[in-house]
């Protein structure tokens, strides 16, 4: 084996146990960040899949976040009960149903993402400033590498 191959295998051991490691650590924050807001942690995931002004069918929602249209049911029932969300039956399909935030799901989602960014601006203050910019690089790289080799798979 050459060199550049036992370094490629190196590098991508590395990169698997730091995202095995971290994947964790960041679920347990968003759970814990969920349960500030009297969220389960899928409907914490589930309200950050909006914008603010945007609505989405079930079917696209299930998709994003590989969840069975049963499952994402609980979970939007959940969402509109404590009402944070609208569900309106889709004019062109009935078996879909439109789904957005209401008034006070907006005003959630955006203390919930404020708090999510300041989470992050903590982590930041643990790294120096000038990396900050290559740190955030890399990781956009990464994310759009995990997303091509997802498409063709």
């Amino acid at each position: 084996m050459t060199k550049d191959n036992v370094t490629k295998i190196d590098n991508a051991e590395h990169l698997a146990n730091l995202i095995f490691e971290m994947l964790p650590i960041c679920q347990k924050k968003q759970e814990e960040l969920a349960e500030e807001h009297g969220l389960f942690h899928t409907e914490f995931k589930c309200l950050r899949l909006f914008e603010l002004d945007e609505s989405m069918n079930n079917k696209e929602i299930a998709e994003r976040m590989n969840l069975s249209p049963s499952r994402l049911t609980r979970i939007m029932d959940g969402l509109v009960k404590k009402g944070y969300m609208k569900r309106e039956i889709d004019g062109s399909d009935r078996r879909n149903m439109k789904l957005s935030l209401s008034r006070r799901g907006k005003i959630l989602t955006n203390k919930v993402n404020d708090a999510y960014t300041d989470i992050h601006a903590e982590i930041l203050k643990e790294i120096e400033v000038d990396k900050h910019e290559s740190l955030i690089n890399s990781i956009e790289h990464l994310h759009i590498s995990v997303e091509n080799w997802l498409n063709k798979n």
